[in-house]
């Protein structure tokens, strides 16, 4: 399944860091974005993201090093959380450079190709 606006050709919105402020965030992303807010930078962190999108009842589908990806950052996971459509919505978990924050941000142009892959990777996936 890839997204709607990868689909229609149209590029994906570049929100950023997510906008608490949003009246359409989902609920389970404001959780999950919550829950990593503590993180120490001593806890593993995929160890750490895999248990905070499984109880914002979503997955991590990988994680990769960020370098020539995104700047200030170490590793970018990649997460499908469910969204107000009903559907699985792909999002990234940022560890930043110092290995001690990590931040949620939508795929924006520049990680567009990321979802592609996620939404290949499910469906290999969904094969087995």
């Amino acid at each position: 399944m890839i997204a709607p606006e990868l689909a229609s050709g149209t590029p994906a919105p570049t929100l950023g860091r997510v906008d608490h402020a949003d009246p359409l965030l989902p609920i389970e992303l404001l959780e999950l974005e919550l829950s990593l807010d503590g993180y120490d930078g001593k806890s593993d962190f995929c160890e750490t993201v895999r248990v905070a999108s499984a109880k914002a009842g979503g997955e991590m589908l990988f994680d990769l090093p960020a370098e020539g990806l995104m700047d200030d950052c170490k590793r970018i996971a990649v997460l499908r959380i469910p969204s107000s459509s009903e559907q699985m919505r792909v999002v990234l978990a940022v560890l930043d450079h110092s290995g001690t924050e990590i931040r949620m941000e939508a795929p924006d142009p520049a990680t567009a190709h990321l979802v592609r892959f996620a939404d290949a990777f499910v469906k290999v996936l969904e094969r087995f």
